[in-house]
């Protein structure tokens, strides 16, 4: 009883560690472009019952379609309803259940050092910070990590459940991310290479066989399979939707190798978990779990001090995450959140680690040492975790931030709400973005204006709207066709919208603002009445 109740502690404190750090202003840092295009589909969705999985882009289904169940509980029906925090309580759900699943591997990892690694999980800066983004990266870390978990209780009971509960998990990684093949190929090839070992140290290949109920493995594919189609077919609205899940691995291969935009060197993540470098922002790194990782892996290779762990399972996550990093490291496309999926892995290794190091000083004074600095690297990282959440979440310097728009964003929100209000047609009244580049997530912040013309460049043949957002790298030729056309005497006079000429859409990306002087009268009018 003491026992149950002390790991229940345990459990409670990990959970409430990470609840402090995810769920406190979600809507406070800006939308990233692509939580914007991802809120665009959602609300698709939501508004029209429409998803059509696009194999070019997006990612798969899963993010949407969860995003349904809080928007059905707080009573939301359109897309302009829609908050940062509707959307954001989706990755943070599957962050916290990202620590409690790793109570269930307990056995195989050592309770102490499941509770080292769940309160790494809950306090990782990086975890963290993309708990906390729109995007599906937490969802197939999470799905990715329920594999691994129901794969291993099930060779521990043959338990028929928590084969179909693998299956599932499996199922859930195809339909939300193209990646999860990276995934799959590390578990199998892990998978092998401890078996492997198995074989050389004396156990035959036939007895290993045994431990397997093939049944039980082909009902997991049939249950993945379905779990998959069924999001990727649009719960059968789109069957096309099935097969493109599969051919969208041509546009993969092209982009990995293609995209200037984020082709970075294999240390990429390295570097940026370890020493991404200062400019101005306190120390972010991660030195601590990459090197408690590594200890974990040699005391797995050496096989000492693992009394109390499952030394097969070790090794699986050990060769796994090698193999993942490895994958990962070599494929020249490189985004950020892309070295979740082999930190969690990390993480495990790092819990593992500590309590191994841990019995390897087994004096009190050396062990209490440990205890101290093991204390103060997790005290470190929640700190970290709340500079980079809390503080510059929107600052260039943060390695986590990443071709993400600045503070800026919200002016452009502010200024068209204000100009609606004063406007005859209120939020119907029409805006224009003539944006070159990537113009998102200029749409989000825009939501609730349905006459809204994204161009690319100036149109002669349009009326110009009494709002207009332009790049810098076109302003010239906006001006020189608001004094063009039409013609003198019929012409609106514009002044600019923003307190400076310019604003920042993304760093290096400037925006300039243009409202009729009309409608900024009245807007200075309105703000003047007592």
């Amino acid at each position: 009883m003491r026992q149950q109740l002390k790991c229940l502690t345990l459990v409670l404190f990990a959970v409430f560690v990470a609840c402090c750090l995810r769920f406190p202003r979600l809507s406070e840092r800006p939308v990233h472009g692509d939580e914007a295009v991802q809120a665009y589909k959602f609300g698709r969705l939501l508004e029209e019952n429409d998803y059509r999985y696009d194999p070019n882009e997006y990612h798969g289904p899963t993010l949407n379609y969860l995003t349904l169940i809080p928007a059905e509980l707080v009573k939301c029906r359109n897309y302009s309803e829609t908050t940062e925090w509707i959307l954001r309580i989706v990755p943070v759900f599957f962050g916290l259940l990202l620590v409690l699943l790793v109570f269930l591997i307990g056995d195989g990892l050592g309770k102490s050092a499941v509770f080292i690694a769940a309160l790494l999980t809950a306090v990782s800066p990086a975890m963290v910070f993309f708990s906390r983004y729109y995007i599906q990266e937490m969802l197939l870390v999470c799905f990715t990590f329920g594999l691994v978990v129901c794969g291993y209780r099930y060779l521990k009971s043959k338990n028929f459940l928590w084969a179909l509960s693998a299956g599932i998990c499996a199922g859930l990684m195809h339909a939300t991310k193209e990646t999860c093949v990276i995934a799959f190929g590390s578990m199998l090839a892990a998978v092998l290479i401890v078996l492997l070992i198995k074989c050389r140290q004396g156990n035959s290949f036939s007895n290993i066989l045994k431990t397997f109920n093939l049944w039980h493995i082909a009902a997991a594919v049939v249950v993945a399979v379905a779990v998959s189609a069924l999001f990727y077919s649009s719960f059968f609205t789109n069957p096309r939707g099935v097969l493109d899940s599969v051919l969208t691995y041509r546009a993969y291969l092209g982009r990995a190798s293609q995209s200037r935009l984020h082709i970075h060197p294999w240390y990429y993540y390295f570097e940026i978990l370890i020493w991404p470098g200062f400019d101005g922002l306190p120390i972010v790194s991660e030195a601590l779990i990459v090197a408690l990782a590594f200890f974990g892996v040699l005391v797995a290779i050496a096989r000492k001090h693992s009394a109390t762990a499952d030394i097969s399972f070790i090794r699986f996550i050990s060769l796994y995450t090698i193999i993942m990093t490895a994958v990962y490291c070599f494929i020249p496309y490189k985004t950020p959140w892309c070295m979740l999926s082999f930190l969690q892995g990390m993480i495990l290794l790092a819990g593992f680690g500590a309590f191994a190091m841990l019995r390897f000083f087994y004096k009190n004074v050396a062990r209490g040492f440990i205890v101290l600095l093991l204390a103060l690297g997790v005290i470190g990282l929640s700190l970290q975790s709340y500079i980079v959440n809390f503080i510059y979440y929107a600052d260039p310097a943060n390695p986590y931030v990443y071709a993400h728009p600045t503070k800026d964003i919200f002016k452009i929100q502010q200024r068209a709400e204000q100009m609606a209000a004063v406007h005859p047609a209120g939020y119907n009244m029409a805006i224009e973005v003539i944006v070159p580049e990537n113009y998102w997530p200029i749409p989000w912040y825009l939501r609730k204006f349905p006459n809204v013309g994204y161009r690319k460049k100036p149109d002669i043949t349009a009326k110009p709207a009494p709002l207009i957002i332009a790049s810098s790298t076109v302003e010239n030729q906006v001006l020189n066709l608001l004094y063009e056309l039409p013609a003198p005497g019929q012409r609106n006079l514009y002044v600019p919208l923003f307190d400076t000429r310019y604003i920042q859409l993304r760093p290096g990306v400037k925006l300039v603002g243009m409202v009729t002087k009309k409608l900024w009268d009245d807007f200075i009018e309105s703000e003047n009445e007592p």
